[in-house]
């Protein structure tokens, strides 16, 4: 039976709080669906993206699909994030890694910030 994991990657920050959103997003994964929810993120926070495949991979997934939580393709998802799924990928042979492109790229999600917008001109 397969097993397909979620990891959301964020940059980082130094401030905790930085995290809540990513935090409340994951929760609601998790109750959406059975299959493993994790947070990753490139720097100043942990777990780093690799140590998140590796527990995801460790806990019987065969493929994991990494959603990269930035609103643009800036550099770092341009450049680090494929090296970095790259070296996941080696240390993986056996997993499957998908990229989805960042999260600010897909049209719903504009629609669903242009609406937020909308709603604060009544606030």
């Amino acid at each position: 039976m397969s097993k397909h994991g979620i990891i959301l990657f964020g940059h980082g920050a130094r401030d905790a709080r930085w995290a809540e959103p990513f935090e409340r997003l994951a929760a609601r994964l998790r109750a959406a669906r059975s299959e493993p929810v994790s947070l990753a993120f490139l720097e100043l926070m942990t777990p780093d993206l690799p140590g998140a495949v590796a527990e995801q991979a460790a806990s019987g997934c065969d493929a994991v699909t990494v959603v990269p939580v930035f609103f643009g393709q800036g550099g770092h998802v341009r450049r680090d994030l494929p090296q970095i799924i790259d070296a996941c990928r080696a240390a993986h042979p056996a997993l499957t890694i998908h990229c989805a492109t960042a999260v600010g790229e897909d049209d719903a999600v504009l629609d669903a910030i242009a609406a937020y917008c909308m709603r604060q001109l009544d606030a």
